[in-house]
This record gives C-alpha cells, sequence and structure tokens, in this order.
C-alpha cells in the first residue's frame, strides 16, 4: 500500500488476512474489521472507519513488522461483517519532534490558527478536532498525562516526568495553539509550572490559574511578568494578592469550589476560544463531571507508579453498563500513547450554540 507520500511501507502492527485469532511467537492475533479508510503515513499507520471487533494487542515493535495493509484489504474486500459495533477507532503514529522539522510545525500553527481546512494531515489527525468547535464557539480540552497503572506522580508527589519527551512536545503543541492555558492551584503550588511554549515553535498563550482561596505565592512561575497576559481566578471574599499586573477574577463559589461552567463563561466572554485545561488531574475531573469538556487528551506513559497521585477521578457509578463510552482517536507518541476522547456529545452549551443546517 502506499502512503500519502508515494512511500511503500510494511506497517508493524500485529495481524494476518485471517479472521480467527492465533498466537504466533511474537504476537496474539486477533480479529478485527475497519469498514473503510486506510492511508498510511511515513511515519506509521493510520486508520479510520467504523472498527468491528476488539484488537488484543497492538504491537508497533520493530520485530514485529507484518503486511497489515495486506490483511486490511483482504478484510474490506470479505463479505463476511459481523453486526457487532464496537467504536470509532483512528489508530496512527503522528510525526514527533524526532522527525518534524520546526518550519513544517510551524506552517501547520498558522494555518490552524488562521480557520484554513486543508492542513498536514500528520498533524490534523491529532489536532484537526481542536479547531473549532461543535456545540458552540468554544473548544474546551482537558490533558492529563499519567502511568500505565492511573498514576500522575508517585507516592511523594513526584512526577517529572511520567511522560517521554515527544509526549512533552504534545502539550507544548497543545499550548501553541490554544489561547489560554489554565491549570488548579494544587498544580501551581506542586509543579510550580511555566505554561509556555518552549519544545516547539508557536505563540504564548495567556496564563490562568484557579486559586478559590488565595494560597499562591507571588513568585510562582504562572505570574512571571514576560508580555503575556495573566489572570487569576479566585473566589469572593479570598485573600488573593497576585504581583502587579496579573488580573483578577471573582466569581462565586460554593463549598470551596468554583463551578466549571462559570469559569468557562468568563474565558468566552474574555475573547478565549480555545481553551486548555493543562491540570492538575483534580481541575480536569471537575471539567469532565461538569460536562464542560469537548475532548480529553490522556497521554499513557508505559511505567508503573504503584501507589500515589491518582488520574481522573468521577462520581461512581453503580453498573458498568452506565458508563459513558465515546468516540476515541489513539496515537502513538513516541514511547507514549495518547487517547483522544471526543466529548463533544454530552458538552454543556456554554456559548453561542451551533446552528443546525
Amino acid at each position: 500500500m502506499k502512503s500519502a507520500f508515494g512511500v511503500k511501507r510494511r506497517i508493524g502492527l500485529c495481524a494476518r488476512n485471517s479472521f480467527n485469532a492465533r498466537v504466533t511467537p511474537t504476537c496474539i492475533e486477533v480479529p478485527m474489521r475497519f469498514e473503510y479508510s486506510v492511508t498510511t503515513l511515513t511515519d506509521g499507520p493510520s486508520l479510520a472507519g467504523p472498527a468491528f471487533g476488539t484488537p488484543k494487542v497492538l504491537d508497533y515493535s520493530k520485530r514485529n513488522r507484518m503486511a497489515f495493509s495486506d490483511w486490511v484489504a483482504d478484510s474490506i474486500a470479505s463479505q463476511f461483517l459481523t453486526s457487532n459495533f464496537v467504536s470509532a477507532v483512528h489508530l496512527s503514529n503522528p510525526t514527533t519532534s524526532k522527525f518534524a522539522h520546526p518550519d513544517a510545525w510551524a506552517n501547520f500553527v498558522e494555518l490552524f490558527r488562521n480557520g484554513r481546512p486543508h492542513m498536514p494531515q500528520a498533524w490534523a489527525d491529532v489536532f484537526g478536532p481542536l479547531q473549532s468547535g461543535t456545540v458552540d464557539d468554544l473548544v474546551i480540552v482537558g490533558q492529563i498525562g499519567q502511568s500505565l497503572d492511573g498514576r500522575v506522580a508517585t507516592a511523594t508527589g513526584h512526577s517529572k516526568y511520567v511522560n517521554c519527551p515527544a509526549g512533552i512536545d504534545h502539550l507544548h503543541r497543545l499550548r501553541a495553539l490554544v489561547d489560554i492555558v489554565v491549570v488548579g492551584v494544587g498544580t501551581a503550588l506542586a509543579d510550580d509550572p511555566q505554561l509556555t511554549v518552549r519544545h516547539v515553535c508557536g505563540p504564548q498563550p495567556v496564563r490562568a490559574v484557579i486559586d478559590p482561596r488565595g494560597r499562591l505565592g507571588t513568585n510562582a512561575k504562572v505570574f512571571a511578568d514576560d508580555g503575556v497576559r495573566r489572570i487569576l481566578i479566585t473566589a469572593e471574599g479570598s485573600r488573593a494578592a497576585p504581583p502587579e499586573g496579573v488580573e483578577v477574577v471573582v466569581l462565586p463559589s460554593e463549598d470551596g469550589n468554583i463551578a466549571p461552567s462559570a469559569i468557562a463563561c468568563f474565558l468566552r466572554g474574555a475573547g478565549m476560544r480555545r481553551v486548555l485545561i493543562e491540570g492538575g488531574a483534580d481541575t480536569v475531573s471537575r471539567f469532565l463531571t461538569a460536562r464542560c469538556l469537548d475532548r480529553l487528551h490522556v497521554t499513557v506513559a508505559p511505567v508503573m507508579l504503584g501507589m500515589g497521585g491518582p488520574g481522573i477521578a468521577l462520581p461512581p457509578l453503580e453498573r458498568a453498563d452506565q458508563a459513558h463510552r465515546m468516540p476515541t482517536r489513539v496515537h502513538k507518541i513516541g514511547d507514549d500513547v495518547l487517547f483522544d476522547c471526543d466529548l463533544s456529545g454530552q458538552r454543556l452549551t456554554l456559548g453561542t450554540a451551533k446552528k443546525s443546517t
């Protein structure tokens, strides 16, 4: 199969021309169907379309490069179809900083921010859904990096760095594409992040911290006077006293917490259309629970941290079949795996609603 760049590739994904599971010395082969649309980029496989069946092993290792494209072609041609639809699945291995020229990324950022519809496919597969909202005129994406066992930090609170360098680059690319980056005070205190774009090319976003009680000190890096707009979101009656030049936004609170919907509405009123909720896990979980996220990027590193800081924490469910299942794209980012979850189907309308056509 030829790629978009005219280069024939054999894709390292565990599969053969059969619908029957089979064990080989290097992998377990499992039945899986892709209904349509298979493309191969020079940087790895990219599959789009409804998937039938459940993959048990997806192995991109060098020693396990099989003729996956031939298998997919045979699968599509086959008249045997199953009615058990699982989910919309997209698998890809996008360009990372190791392979990407800075000019290519800078060109993508310009096209993305100018609303151009035709962007380089390798980048558009990952970031294209963030260009414009589907519910209203806002796009709010949550981001969390975690270990394979669902931890964002060790038991001592250490988290630098759970994700691989390519995963960190991905986070900086997100920053370069949004209007504002938002973190909770817990993350600001524990990690003292700069929230700037440093690892890749791109403009610097507005920085905001949610600090209902005014706990953050004036020396926090998020408040650094570097010419970028800085915002402190706090609650009525707090003792917040940020450095000069930092905007203070006072919003109502309940039990010491400010509603994510109130924060989102303020940001929209302040001219922010693309919003990154970067962390921590508690802040991302609150926005997710409040149905204030369009997408959620979960970057999973192949490490086990044991007991430590948990990742996403949601209210309990009585039954597993009550869980919300969402369309998901899966991307290989260096050593990490990115789950790009589409939450637009359950997101509250916070801005000007999209009109039906």
